[in-house]
């Protein structure tokens, strides 16, 4: 157990344990194994008893149990049935971590957030004072400091989640956070890889011409950084090779089972029925992830809540093919071609970034 496990069951207190007996508890071969001589008890210390294998095989350690020893008691006692193992909750929503690991997730990720940018802009940054509007136009044009900050988050938060989740548990990174095939039910033609991917395509072209009849307002940042060429290329590669991998890692496999576990827990203290509860968390935390979705690039957009709204109904599609297909593989592909479809029409748009006002 790690410390971001959900609490177990309430611990055996040593008034209640059973009394200790005069033959010592045997933990390990039962008594039709000792006769047959697979393995003959060998006493090597007060309340402790080795195996000493005689047959060829597996024997596991037998222990006796010290009087008033609640720990080996409690060892003896099987599992209590976590989150992950309830079998009324969908597969790819039977996780390990719970609130206390969100908490923990948005601090780490805050701290490193300011800790990287602080670092970089010490190194990349102007080194005498600069008015606001200047200073923000200055570090626009150091594609070291805008790329390093992201490349560097990035490989921060996946390291913290590795490690909480994976090497603290003991359990598979990728598969634990989503990353699984596509099952044989969606693998059709109309769920297969290709269908996601081209299906991203499509909903970039209809978010385009959205877009152009929706106002913004002008000088976006995200636009800024298209004035010079080199931010426009390493944009587009980021948006191709990094951005999908990591937004659907962190929004699709970390918290859209997160949110929907919590809703499924609330739903459940409420009175609903177990599959009621699981279709609410399931609806709840499809809204919920694609807002945040949503939100997370406003600051990029200038906060011009009409692209800001588009992006969140992207980020509600984004989730919704995620739990209907039950794995993070069917949401990156859709947003995979959904951002090479931004960065084609981009590359066209600008014939191949030579059109692009290079800064002074």
């Amino acid at each position: 157990m790690t410390p971001f496990d959900d609490p177990p069951p309430h611990p055996p207190q040593p008034d209640s344990l059973p009394p200790p007996s005069e033959e010592p508890y045997v933990v390990g071969p039962d008594a039709a194994a000792l006769e047959q001589n697979a393995v003959e008890p060998h006493v090597v210390g007060p309340g402790v008893i080795e195996p000493r294998v005689i047959k060829p095989g597996v024997v596991e350690p037998m222990v006796a149990t010290l009087d008033g020893d609640p720990i080996t008691y409690a060892a003896t006692l099987p599992a209590a049935t976590s989150y992950s193992q309830n079998l009324e909750i969908p597969e790819d929503l039977r996780i390990s971590w719970y609130w206390p690991h969100f908490i923990l997730f948005l601090f780490f990720a805050g701290a490193s957030f300011v800790v990287v940018q602080t670092a970089l802009f010490f190194y990349y940054g102007p080194h005498q004072p600069m008015p606001r509007a200047e200073l923000e136009k200055y570090l626009l044009n150091k594609p070291q400091f805008i790329f390093g900050t992201n490349i560097l988050w990035y490989a921060a938060v996946f390291f913290f989640l590795y490690v909480t989740l994976s090497v603290l548990r003991d359990a598979p990174f990728w598969s634990s956070l989503g990353w699984t095939k596509l099952k044989a039910r969606v693998s059709g033609s109309w769920g297969s890889p290709s269908a996601f991917f081209f299906g991203g395509c499509a909903l970039a072209i209809f978010v385009g011409l959205a877009s152009s009849r929706v106002h913004t307002k002008e000088n976006m940042p995200i636009q800024e950084l298209f004035k010079n060429r080199e931010n426009a290329v390493l944009l587009m590669c980021m948006a191709v090779l990094i951005a999908p991998l990591v937004e659907e890692t962190v929004f699709r496999g970390y918290l859209y089972p997160l949110f929907a576990r919590m809703a499924y827990a609330f739903a459940r203290r409420l009175g609903k029925e177990s599959s009621e509860a699981v279709r609410a968390g399931t609806r709840i935390s499809i809204l919920l992830t694609g807002v945040l979705f949503g939100l997370m690039h406003g600051s990029q957009l200038g906060w011009n809540w009409g692209v800001v709204g588009l992006l969140i109904l992207v980020g509600v599609i984004f989730t919704f093919v995620r739990a209907r297909t039950g794995t993070v593989l069917a949401s990156f592909l859709l947003h995979l071609g959904y951002n090479s479809m931004i960065a084609v029409t981009t590359v066209i748009g600008t014939h191949g970034f030579t059109r692009i006002p290079t800064s002074p």
